[in-house]
């Protein structure tokens, strides 16, 4: 097999539930220079059996020697990548057709390092809802803005690999949450990104995912990222004040809707009566009134998603 262009990073632990459905996914794009380096944490379910049925040589298994955490694992991933580009597609994730034909051309730009798309999020009912609504959020330098509100979603990234390996180190093995949304706001601080309005992905939502089983790992690894910021970049917390606040403010709100899930709603109702204006005081009152899928699709927010109960 030629060297391919775009390596896709697959990593697997007990994935067998998703996993034919989104190898599929890659096997059907039109654009044909990739490998995958499926890295497989240690599964004990029927993930090994179900990669080696896919004949394609373009498909690469490693069995890691030991579970590691998904940081760690990603990054041990990607050092088997031969690719000029890196792109990552999660067991439970699917690609559709023209994914990597319409990303791929964006890279002609020398200044990008990273490429995006839109997606859809969707759960075993059926319910589907676009990310972005076919309006990008962001293109060009967009640190200030992923600092505050980060709006990518993993599974349609595509990193050049130069932007990858500028950066002082990949994954951090510390985070299990925010893992992607570290280093690919680092990468935002030092490269242009460019994006793809058209949706050219499937976020499967399903209550198994981190983000809704440890909601609290978000501050903790977000004051260590934070903290990292510092380090990296002279002058941080003045030049950012603002975005920091934001992201605060932010994960203030998901605790507050986590709280309210589990059936404590005044967390979130404080935090819109703290918010200036008439409509945050109204919101905060109907809180209390309405029933849990109503305020959760109210209160929405890019980089929040739903799990199936509550995507409606």
């Amino acid at each position: 097999m030629t060297k391919p262009l775009v390596s896709v990073i697959m990593n697997g632990y007990n994935a067998a539930a998703y996993l034919r459905p989104a190898i599929a996914s890659l096997l059907a794009q039109s654009y044909e220079s990739w490998e995958v380096v499926f890295w497989d944490n240690c599964s004990d379910d029927d993930t090994a059996a179900i990669v080696r049925r896919f004949t394609d040589p373009r498909i690469r298994y490693f069995l890691a020697p030991r579970f590691t955490p998904l940081g760690q694992a990603r990054n041990l991933a990607i050092q088997h990548a031969q690719g000029e580009y890196i792109a990552f597609l999660d067991c439970d994730d699917l690609w559709l057709p023209e994914k990597l034909a319409r990303q791929i051309p964006l890279f002609a730009d020398p200044e990008v390092g990273l490429v995006y798309s839109d997606t859809v999020f969707f759960n075993g009912r059926g319910d589907e809802k676009r990310s972005y609504g076919g309006v990008l959020p962001g293109r060009g330098n967009c640190f200030r803005q992923l600092l505050g509100r980060y709006f990518l979603s993993m599974e349609t990234v595509v990193l050049r690999r130069s932007a990858l390996e500028s950066q002082p180190d990949w994954f951090d093995p510390r985070f299990n949450m925010i893992e992607e949304a570290d280093l690919f706001r680092r990468i935002a601080h030092d490269w242009k990104i460019d994006g793809v309005p058209d949706a050219l992905a499937r976020w499967r939502v399903h209550a198994s995912s981190w983000t809704f089983k440890y909601p609290d790992l978000l501050r903790s690894e977000s004051l260590l990222m934070l903290d990292r910021f510092r380090t990296l970049y002279p002058g941080f917390d003045q030049d950012y004040a603002r975005e920091v606040e934001v992201l605060m403010g932010v994960i203030t709100l998901t605790e507050a809707r986590d709280a309210w899930l589990k059936g404590n709603k005044w967390p979130l109702v404080r935090h819109f009566r703290a918010q200036p204006g008439l409509r945050a005081k109204l919101l905060a009152l109907a809180i209390v009134f309405w029933p849990a899928s109503g305020a959760a699709r109210a209160l929405h927010l890019r980089g929040d998603v739903l799990p199936d109960e509550l995507l409606v």
